[in-house]
């Protein structure tokens, strides 16, 4: 009986961990799908960018929402709010990119192609390895403070060499932060889809506009 119990009790982990690997990549992907819609909608309006201040306030305050009601159903509506209220920012910086710089198309294209190879890259390799890379935790929280402090700095004080190198930090670390997650869900570590979805979603936005930063830069265009 005991050894029944206790072989139970790896199989019941691995079909929890399936479980809420399944449910992580459909809400997701399905972020993903309305962003690109909000994102969309915002550039055939021709919607202003709403500024840091309110970028910030609007993120932040979703975000701890999101986290906030992340074990009810609330917490599926204040994911798609925040993932929405993303791609409405995203949309008016794509429409510089695609109106204004004359190879603004395969910047664009090269920085969701680059976004898309890391993040299955990562995922692979956390999925494939069955590593364990919570020890990265520590270092990405300090990094992504450290960047996001550097980040503010370069915009308030208009310092675009910094925002060059924040963008590069900002690479690095949400491809650290993919494997991370992906790694803490296989191990039992995130057993919260919703909170897994807001990390990867955030990793993926903030991957996508750094590359789109760095290959506008290396185009000669900014």
């Amino acid at each position: 009986m005991n050894q029944v119990r206790v072989l139970r009790r790896p199989q019941t982990r691995v079909v929890e961990t399936n479980k809420v690997l399944r449910n992580t990549y459909a809400l997701l992907a399905m972020t993903l799908l309305f962003s690109a819609f909000t994102a969309g909608l915002s550039m055939v309006l021709n919607l202003p960018h709403p500024g840091m201040i309110v970028t910030l306030v609007g993120y932040f305050g979703l975000l701890f929402l999101t986290q906030k009601f992340s074990n009810s159903a609330w917490g599926l509506l204040f994911v798609f709010l925040l993932t929405g209220f993303m791609g409405m920012t995203l949309g008016p910086i794509l429409s510089m990119y695609l109106k204004f710089i004359p190879n603004g198309h395969q910047i664009v294209m090269a920085a969701l192609g680059g976004t898309g190879v890391i993040f299955l890259g990562m995922s692979a390799y956390a999925l494939i390895s069955r590593r364990d890379f919570s020890f990265l935790g520590g270092f990405l929280f300090a990094g992504i403070l450290v960047g996001f402090l550097a980040g503010l700095g370069a915009f308030f004080f208009d310092m675009p060499g910094l925002a060059l190198a924040v963008s590069a930090m900002f690479v690095l670390l949400m491809a650290g932060l993919i494997l991370f997650q992906t790694s803490q869900i296989i191990h039992g570590g995130e057993t919260n889809y919703i909170l897994a979805t807001v990390t990867l979603y955030v990793a993926l936005f903030n991957l996508f506009t750094s590359l789109l930063h760095l290959l506008g830069f290396m185009a000669g265009d900014e």
